[in-house]
């Protein structure tokens, strides 16, 4: 946020915030935010400010998650949960069409999703990136998909930058965060006693017309980009991009995949968690007179011995097989296939691996340079 973006924003009190809620209520938008439910951050409608977890940050480490209560009246001082954005785009289970027998034939009709406008609230850095990531798999070339385009289309998204990083973050060396740059309606800045809002969108801006703002001087302007940049600062781990992804290429045969793989339990929990992993299978689901079926994507994961199965052959019949795939892909041929990495530094699947594998250790082991030889 810099002072020549001063034309779209403002400063709004704390006591005011209510009137933000208020103003995407009147524009017919439902709200989701992040709420505290089973000692967890987690997407739910909120009608309130009290909604929000008010005092609340959670401390994330390899294999470790809790929330701890702080005497403040922050409300967005708590990170990220296991939920992204994932789930309002490309949703968890959803009927693609039905099939009906007819006489001597059968009909087969799509089932389009009903999105109401829906504004959600406490958007970070990493998962805007993530849904760009999903936005180029799922809307663009020959085929878009338009389960996934009536979702997206329908959301208004609200972005807080972020002024703490957690220990499993690492955004900055994946230049995705923490600062949101891009692909928002509205973002704003939180302080002690206000927020620095900025419109990203003309819908953004129409939202911040009906705002009490005050402005922005340019002294605390720089003092919430300097609190972005220590936010970058402080993140200890990180990825390096300038030898991928040729480098995991080359190390197919490493002897950490075997290491790896003796610690992974395939349970997907990292790829449930990631932003942007996509695979899918598809279900018939009959109903009890035979007559009419529904065809359903559901979530799938690389991890599950099913996923890799043709007809009379698994190809990756092993856990070693399937980090090896996720991890190449999700770093190297994703690249390939979409001229992106598939991966954000958000550092969900460090945080909700129930032994604590580190992405970015793995990297590291996999892809050290060759020593140079002496002249």
């Amino acid at each position: 946020m810099t002072p020549s973006h001063i034309d779209n924003v403002g400063l709004l009190e704390r006591e005011d915030f209510p009137r933000l809620l208020t103003a995407l209520k009147h524009a017919g938008y439902r709200t989701l935010g992040p709420v505290v439910r089973d000692n967890a951050i987690t997407w739910d409608e909120i009608d309130k400010v009290d909604d929000l977890p008010i005092g609340w940050q959670d401390h994330q480490q390899p294999g470790q998650y809790r929330l701890e209560a702080k005497h403040t009246q922050r409300l967005f001082d708590v990170v990220h949960g296991p939920e992204s954005l994932k789930r309002e785009t490309f949703a968890p289970r959803e009927p693609l069409l039905t099939i009906e027998r007819r006489k001597n034939s059968f009909s087969a009709e799509p089932v389009l999703p009903q999105n109401a406008p829906t504004a959600i609230l406490g958007v970070r850095a990493c998962d805007l990136a993530a849904l760009n990531i999903q936005d180029r798999i799922f809307l663009q070339d020959q085929f878009p998909d338009p389960y996934y385009q009536v979702r997206r289309e329908s959301l208004f998204l609200i972005a807080v930058n972020c002024t703490r990083a957690l220990d499993t973050c690492f955004c900055a060396s994946m230049n995705t965060g923490p600062m949101a740059t891009s692909g928002f309606d509205l973002v704003l800045t939180e302080d002690d006693q206000d927020f620095v809002l900025e419109a990203g969108s003309p819908a953004g801006e129409e939202i911040l017309e009906q705002l009490p703002l005050s402005p922005v001087s340019d002294a605390r302007l720089k003092q919430d980009n300097d609190r972005i940049e220590a936010c970058a600062a402080s993140q200890t781990r990180n990825i390096d991009s300038t030898r991928l992804p040729e480098a995991l290429y080359e190390a197919h045969d490493h002897s950490r995949w075997d290491e790896v793989a003796n610690r992974c339990l395939a349970c997907t929990n990292c790829t449930m968690v990631c932003p942007t992993c996509f695979c899918h299978t598809v279900e018939e689901q009959p109903d009890l007179t035979y007559q009419k079926s529904e065809h359903t994507r559901v979530w799938d994961s690389c991890f599950t011995p099913d996923h890799g199965y043709i007809h009379g052959k698994n190809f990756r019949p092993t856990i070693k097989d399937r980090y090896r795939m996720w991890l190449t892909h999700k770093l190297g041929t994703w690249v390939d296939q979409f001229g992106m990495s598939g991966c954000v530094g958000c550092g969900r699947c460090i945080t909700w691996c129930p032994v604590g594998i580190d992405i970015t250790e793995e990297v590291k082991a996999l892809c050290k340079p060759r020593e140079s030889s002496s002249t």
